[in-house]
């Protein structure tokens, strides 16, 4: 099937309430602007376009889980990643929007945005000089990104964004954005398009051709911690009635989190994308225990102990994510 024969609608669409959730949002902070969405192939907001582009996996249940099946995760598969990553593209728009990156003093903070967008980029997981806020780092990438990161944290209601960041250069971001927004309240955007850019409604291309160019892109880093898994868990055929890896992880995720916590004194942000990684591979190969859940335990946890570690040696080797 063609992209342009799933007739997707965003009135009706998942991610329907997600948007209005983020209208509400700007408007409390007295900003009169509210981005103009429709549907693409992924997330994002365009260059000189101040509105966000959303992909059609978050539009249908079944298009959802076809996500899923085929690249073992969903970005922006439930409420609160959907209204995180539109807070992000909304940091995206409300620059397009108003000009920002013009300014002296958003240049003074974030750096130029002329700088050139990285297709991969050294991050420091232990640096306090950015915001965490969707994942990898992302504020790390470019100055535009920074910003974008930096909105979103800001947006966020009930934020605690002065007591989390208390003692991080980050926080001065964040007070610079809020001053910046405090002065942008009431005022009119300079850049007014509404125009969309690669429209789901235009686009030939089939679901097929789609995932095979994906899943081709995200193979390499899918390989990555392949050797470290087969030594932990078992492919189902050698272990028809295994437990499924996903499962386990799941279910001794939040025990996981506490002890690597304590004992390591991992950061939340690091010990989510160790096993948000794993979990997806593991999926992928379709993988099991190699015995019991108690036997398993200490082996899960050691392997996700083993992918912070790469991360950090990694960064620390000046090697890219």
């Amino acid at each position: 099937m063609r992209f342009s024969d799933l007739k997707l609608r965003i009135d009706d669409s998942l991610f329907k309430p997600e948007v209005d959730a983020l209208y509400a949002e700007l408007e409390r902070r007295g900003l009169a602007f509210a981005p103009h969405v429709w549907l693409s192939e992924e997330w994002f907001s365009p260059d000189g376009t101040p509105g966000i582009a959303i992909p059609f996996f978050v539009a249908h249940p079944r298009l959802r889980e076809l996500e899923r099946r085929l690249m073992g995760d969903v970005d922006g598969g439930d409420r609160r990643w959907r209204l995180r990553l539109l807070r992000h593209e909304a940091g995206h728009a409300i620059d397009t929007a108003f000009e920002l990156r013009k300014r002296p003093d958003w240049r003074r903070v974030f750096g130029p945005a002329s700088m050139r967008y990285p297709g991969t980029y050294l991050s420091e997981p232990t640096s306090r000089r950015h915001v965490l806020h969707v994942g990898h780092w992302y504020a790390q990438s470019h100055p535009t990104e920074d910003f974008a990161e930096t909105f979103a944290v800001w947006l966020q209601p009930k934020a605690r964004w002065r007591r989390d960041y208390a003692g991080w250069p980050a926080l001065a971001k964040l007070e610079f954005v809020d001053g910046l927004m405090e002065e942008l309240a009431g005022t009119r955007q300079t850049v007014r398009d509404r125009g969309v850019v690669e429209p789901l409604a235009k686009n030939d291309k089939t679901l097929g051709e789609h995932y095979r160019r994906k899943r081709a892109r995200y193979a390499k880093i899918e390989r990555r911690y392949d050797a470290l898994l087969m030594k932990t868990f078992v492919s189902r055929p050698a272990r028809p009635h295994g437990i499924p890896a996903v499962r386990f992880i799941r279910e001794i995720g939040p025990q996981m989190r506490r002890l690597l916590g304590r004992r390591d004194r991992l950061h939340s942000y690091l010990m989510d994308f160790a096993i948000r990684t794993i979990e997806r591979r593991a999926q992928q190969l379709d993988l099991v225990l190699r015995g019991s859940r108690r036997d398993s335990k200490r082996q899960v946890v050691r392997l996700h102990e083993q992918v912070v570690l790469d991360v950090l040696r990694r960064n620390r080797e000046k090697y890219t994510l």
